[in-house]
């Protein structure tokens, strides 16, 4: 496994990357950690935590460091995936706290020719499952001519 920081394999911007760290991957799984604080984004100073749906999220970037860092392995470059869905996305809690630190981890279960794929996921706190969730994601060969016909829709 090759140690990427997280801004080389999640194709966004600060302040829109919210997973700190690819932690392990391999050919079929990957997990990163994100850290709860005050300068998190989606934090809620009066609540002092995040929503438990942007889960969501965390779970979307942790693909895409996944299949990223898969991408740079074999030679390739930084490629675009669009959250297609989420199936049964369940949450044991409301909200992660401040201070706590997650652990997302994604297994991909299947991926068609198409660039279709499924994602089994989840979000551990203190190695207990918080969040579960199927995730369905596309991934075009040519993101970005996908982008320049939506665009002229």
């Amino acid at each position: 496994m090759n140690k990427y920081a997280i801004e080389q394999i999640v194709p966004h911007d600060h302040p829109m990357i919210l997973v700190d760290e690819l932690v392990s991957y391999s050919a079929s799984s990957a997990c990163c950690s994100v850290k709860i604080h005050p300068e998190s984004n989606f934090y809620n100073s009066e609540k002092k935590s995040v929503p438990a749906y942007v889960g969501l999220e965390y779970l979307a970037q942790t693909i895409a460091a996944y299949a990223n860092a898969l991408n740079i392995d074999d030679g390739g470059e930084v490629a675009l995936g669009f959250l297609v869905s989420a199936r049964n996305y369940v949450a044991n809690v409301s909200e992660f706290k401040l201070g706590t630190t997650l652990t997302t981890s994604v297994t991909k279960l299947f991926k068609e020719d198409n660039g279709l794929s499924v994602f089994d996921c989840t979000i551990l706190h203190n190695d207990e499952v918080i969040v579960e969730a199927k995730i369905n994601v596309y991934e075009p060969e040519d993101p970005s001519l996908y982008l320049t016909e939506q665009a002229e829709k």
